[in-house]
């Protein structure tokens, strides 16, 4: 198994800001990733870790009311 560092943790700025802002959006804007792409300006990879990361505020939300 690889051992991750800090960096493999770590998101960007955009990607944590674009996370929040997806997980605040009801309906969610289809397609996810380039509207992501277009509203943030972020890489496709960038995009997909924004997506990730706004399911798992959804779900901390849900948990912790």
């Amino acid at each position: 198994m690889t051992d991750l560092t800090a960096p493999e943790h770590q998101h960007s700025e955009a990607v944590v800001e674009a996370a929040q802002w997806l997980a605040d959006q009801n309906p969610v804007p289809q397609p996810v990733i380039p509207s992501l792409r277009n509203h943030f300006g972020l890489s496709a990879l960038e995009a997909c870790e924004a997506a990730a990361l706004a399911t798992k505020y959804r779900v901390f939300r849900k948990a912790h009311g």
